[in-house]
């Protein structure tokens, strides 16, 4: 799941080691993963929901020759039989790049087309990141 996050989400986000990786997760209250798996058994998406400021919030990575097929929606799908609303924070630009030096394509469009709705005026603004909340209500 390190190297997923690492290759898929801007490369801002990374962890440079494992142990990195280990704490950030440790550190996420209230975790619940789930993974979509090849049929070698490697790793292909992770997606989890964790518990932030009263609201269950989430995140999906995906490797990118794994998105444009279904699994995308499959792992969000399998968010919403369980829970009744969720919130995240989507970069909603193409100014990022991958690790690999490609542009970070975001996902505004996907969550959209899923029932999210997309809240203008609630935003993450920092050094790292520039994003918009959406909301997902069952």
């Amino acid at each position: 799941m390190w190297q997923l996050r690492n290759n898929e989400y801007p490369v801002q986000f990374g962890h440079e080691t494992l142990h990195d990786f280990e704490k950030y997760v440790n550190e996420i209250a209230g975790i619940k993963n789930y993974v979509l798996v090849d049929d070698e058994n490697e790793i292909q998406g992770w997606a989890y929901t964790f518990f932030r400021d009263n609201e269950i919030w989430f995140a999906i990575m995906l490797n990118y020759q794994f998105q444009g097929k279904g699994y995308g929606k499959i792992l969000l799908e399998e968010l919403k039989k369980n829970n009744t609303d969720l919130n995240g924070w989507v970069i909603d630009h193409e100014n990022d790049r991958k690790r690999n030096h490609q542009k970070y394509i975001s996902p505004l469009q996907f969550y959209i087309l899923n029932g999210f709705s997309v809240l203008e005026n609630t935003r993450l603004e920092n050094d790292k990141i520039a994003a918009v909340k959406i909301n997902w209500k069952q």
